[in-house]
């Protein structure tokens, strides 16, 4: 990307963007989730939540990293 004058939103999502590009592969190349013939959509859905949910009880997760200062705290 070129350099830029970019607004704080902006920069906090190109953060995050190697993460959902991780799980997205994740998703596609472990749990198939790219399979596009389904003969109705219920059984596309339920296919994609099968992944998600295999994806839930996956071991190997990306980590995430959350800054102590982001953090809410309970009184």
């Amino acid at each position: 990307m070129k350099n830029k004058l970019l607004p704080l939103e902006d920069k906090l999502r190109l953060r995050k963007r190697a993460l959902i590009i991780s799980v997205n592969d994740i998703l596609m190349s472990v749990f198939d989730l790219e399979h596009t013939r389904h003969r109705s959509h219920k059984n596309a859905y339920a296919h994609m939540l099968a992944a998600l949910t295999d994806y839930c009880l996956y071991d190997n997760k990306p980590p995430v990293f959350i800054p102590k200062s982001s953090q809410q705290t309970c009184h």
